[in-house]
């Protein structure tokens, strides 16, 4: 499958998250293409096109709750490219120490504008430890499977 996975990190948080995603994508066989939207363009990476199987995007909050404009730049541009693509799944690092209304805003408004019918992924922060590790692996192993997955398959019993 090729995935698209495209992000943007502010201190280096959301940028090692998109890393373990990255590399747990490759480790299943996936093919991946990177994406750094605040130093890179779509049109840069996939000149010849950006017609994916799974688009992937991560994403800092910021303030109050907002998507920082290098995302929605690259946002802008992928819907101008495809469309909106069906198979969007999104991750993101936030702090709640903000307030739990501003917590991971950024992925909220990315999956409610894509209707993305994958979960979300939140990390506070940065990714600590073995339980972030197997949180952001147990993620990339559903967004995965689920796209995988016939459209005729029961979605009950496909949970984060």
């Amino acid at each position: 499958m090729r995935i698209l996975l495209a992000y943007c990190s502010l201190s280096g948080n959301t940028r090692d998250v998109a890393r373990m995603v990255r590399a747990r994508c490759e480790a299943l066989g996936h093919e991946v293409t990177w994406i750094e939207t605040d130093i890179q363009t779509l049109a840069s990476v996939c000149p010849e096109g950006a017609a994916h199987d799974l688009y992937v995007l991560g994403a800092w909050t910021d303030n109050a709750g907002r998507t920082p404009s290098e995302m929605k730049r690259f946002i802008a541009d992928l819907v101008d490219a495809v469309g909106k693509p069906e198979h969007v799944a999104v991750f993101g690092t936030g702090e709640t120490q903000w307030g739990a209304e501003y917590y991971c805003g950024a992925v909220h408004r990315i999956a409610t504008f894509f209707a993305s019918p994958y979960p979300r992924l939140e990390i506070e922060q940065m990714p600590h430890g073995e339980r972030d590790a197997l949180k952001i692996e147990r993620w990339t192993d559903t967004i995965v499977s689920r796209h995988e997955i016939s459209p005729h398959a029961d979605p009950a019993r496909l949970h984060a």
